[in-house]
């Protein structure tokens, strides 16, 4: 039977909230892919659950990589909406290539949050 792995993170809504008020639209472009923009924009502006949901997931993503000292592959980890509405992950570029080098499987991953906080995990089989 495959090992599993786990990763998990919490990203505070107050450093999103920062990150908007500084005129996030560069940092944004940084961390969320042109898809990822347009699932965290509502008509009344950013979506900030949503974008701090997306960053912890995907620093639990780059967890299970199992690589340290390199920087999150932050734009080839997309986390979308399925049709069902859940998260999923789409891996291109370079953490698709971390991901196979850690001998992983399917990543399934959990968002939740509150008024202060984003905590997600993600889960995958590894070889």
């Amino acid at each position: 039977m495959p090992a599993r792995r786990i990763g998990i993170d919490v990203v505070p809504l107050s450093r999103v909230r920062e990150l908007v008020a500084q005129d996030a639209e560069p940092a944004l472009r940084r961390l969320l892919s042109s898809a990822e923009l347009l699932s965290s924009s509502t008509p009344d502006g950013p979506d900030l659950p949503g974008i701090a949901g997306r960053l912890a997931a995907k620093e639990a993503v780059f967890k299970l990589f199992h690589v340290g000292g390199q920087p999150v592959p932050w734009l080839s980890t997309e986390v979308l909406k399925s049709d069902g509405g859940w998260p999923v992950v789409r891996l291109t570029g370079r953490a698709a290539r971390l991901a196979r080098e850690a001998g992983l499987g399917e990543i399934e991953i959990s968002i939740t949050h509150d008024d202060a906080y984003a905590i997600a995990v993600a889960v995958s089989a590894a070889d």
